[in-house]
């Protein structure tokens, strides 16, 4: 676990709204980033200060009723959100099982070899919490739904406890879709984890910039 994993698994967790989120995710960073200069290893950190659920149970215990409001008004526009995001992907399996596929290999847009490993790259990066890199390499429907509350949303959906870490990736499956004058590369990847076996539908435009991102 890295030191943003931890902040950002606090944060994730704790029922308020976003600037009052922002605010405790800079005060646990601090202190976190203060004890790592005071020669302390991150493992003694979590020990010295508690696990995920336990800082981020203390948090809930002391937020107010306004920022409670504000966190359920905020999930259910996140909610309707995410209703959106899955029809877009629906409709990209639509394209999925048209014949306006194209075998990756015949592509005269993508190389399979740089699709895969752009695929990697984003589970990578997705169970590292670097959002800010994700988002500054999507297409801009895409950014909205780029943060560790969405993602974590997601990963609720396959299994609503800790994944554990990552232990390998499976065999990539490729192609290409046409639409229009616009093309895309879609794959799928099966990850094995600790507790669980996710598979992720990736999509990125002709630019290599994320454009689709589904899991189950």
């Amino acid at each position: 676990m890295t030191v943003k994993q931890y902040v950002n698994g606090i944060t994730g967790k704790i029922k308020c709204g976003g600037e009052k989120k922002k605010e405790i995710r800079k005060q646990l960073q601090a202190e976190v980033e203060l004890k790592l200069s005071q020669g302390n290893t991150l493992e003694e950190i979590i020990s010295q200060m508690g696990s995920i659920d336990e800082i981020a149970d203390s948090f809930n215990e002391n937020i107010s009723i306004e920022e409670q409001k504000k966190y359920t008004r905020s999930k259910r526009l996140k909610t309707a959100s995410l209703i959106i995001l899955l029809l877009v992907v629906l409709s990209g399996l639509t394209y999925w099982k048209m014949p306006k596929g194209i075998e990756i290999e015949k592509s005269k847009y993508f190389n399979a070899a740089q699709v895969e490993s752009a695929m990697k790259e984003t589970v990578e990066q997705l169970d590292a919490g670097e959002f800010v890199f994700l988002q500054e390499n999507a297409i801009s429907q895409m950014e909205s739904f780029l943060n560790q509350e969405e993602w974590q949303k997601a990963k609720d959906m396959v299994l609503a406890e800790p994944w554990g870490e990552r232990i390998q990736f499976g065999t990539a499956y490729m192609a290409e879709l046409a639409q229009g004058n616009a093309h895309y590369a879609v794959g799928e990847i099966t990850v094995t984890y600790e507790k669980v076996s996710a598979t992720y539908r990736i999509t990125f435009d002709q630019d290599m910039r994320l454009a689709g991102l589904y899991v189950r």
